[in-house]
């Protein structure tokens, strides 16, 4: 049940990424273990960061008090009830996240965002520290690689992703530390700590890949996270153009036989379709409504 609802919460992570970005925010997902983290292109960048529920309760409050200190603005993003009579809907929830200076966002079953509550007014920083390094990681991230709200499942951290790159290199042959500087600016640091176990040094100065670091590159292959956004569009895509397509032929249908009947009407001539027609469930037969008395 636990995985069931981790994977609906990175459901929620993509329809709140477009609405922030449609506000002129980068956005980022599983950032210094908030589900996401968006920066403003300005100098210094106004930092918001976001967390995802699938329902609004007292655990998401909880968790935005903990990261209210690293950020000028919190979202509470959750999945809105089905019937409309979930917390989104209760004043006191409202108020007290209104108190806290914390916005709040209901993401529909469409997948369209709605405010509940707008933060105020960008607060003081109250933890520089914390902030400058959410910053920091966000910025040195390639891409978007991690959903929003994943659980037990490694982070792909820009540390990691540096180190992928190592790995990519070396699985050529070994190389020398000067070799990759250019494409990898933290590669000295990268293959000397070897956290991962990755790396083994062959001479001072030439590296060599371990048999870990090749299970790491079938592992996480770089584009993994962004093949699996754009199968997941496509997918809803097919799905979406398959309803139209379903509701034009039944539209179609009822106009085909709207004007068959007024034809029949004026010129008094049978019909060239047949007076029965089949439904889609099988051996039933429907008769057809435009048989004269």
């Amino acid at each position: 049940m636990r995985q069931t609802g981790a994977t609906l919460e990175t459901a929620l992570y993509l329809p709140v990424k477009r609405f922030l970005e449609n506000l002129g925010f980068t956005v980022k997902g599983e950032v210094g273990g908030c589900d996401l983290v968006a920066l403003s292109g300005d100098d210094p960048p106004i930092v918001v960061i976001g967390e995802l529920k699938l329902s609004f309760n007292l655990e998401l409050v909880l968790q935005a008090v903990d990261r209210a200190g690293a950020c000028d603005e919190v979202w509470l993003a959750a999945k809105m009830s089905a019937r409309g009579k979930g917390r989104e809907s209760d004043a006191r929830y409202r108020n007290l996240c209104r108190r806290l200076g914390f916005g709040m966002l209901a993401v529909t079953n469409t997948g369209d965002v709605e405010v509940i509550v707008k933060p105020p007014t960008t607060s003081p920083r109250r933890n520089p520290r914390k902030r400058s390094r959410l910053v920091a990681e966000h910025r040195r991230r390639k891409g978007d690689p991690a959903l929003g709200g994943s659980t037990r499942s490694p982070i792909m951290t820009a540390y990691r992703q540096q180190a992928l790159a190592c790995a990519s290199a070396l699985s050529r042959g070994p190389r020398r530390v000067r070799d990759l500087r250019p494409e990898i600016p933290d590669a000295a640091k990268i293959l000397l700590r070897n956290v991962y176990g990755w790396f083994d040094r062959a001479e001072r100065g030439i590296y060599v890949l371990t048999d870990a670091g090749r299970a790491a590159l079938k592992r996480w292959p770089q584009h993994s996270i962004e093949w699996a956004i754009r199968a997941t569009a496509r997918g809803s895509t097919r799905r979406l153009l398959a309803k139209r397509s379903s509701r034009q032929c039944k539209s179609s249908s009822r106009c085909w036989l709207s004007m068959a009947a007024m034809a029949s009407r004026l010129t008094r001539r049978p019909l060239s379709r047949p007076l029965f027609a089949r439904s889609r469930q099988p051996h039933r037969r429907v008769r057809s409504p435009l048989k004269s008395g």
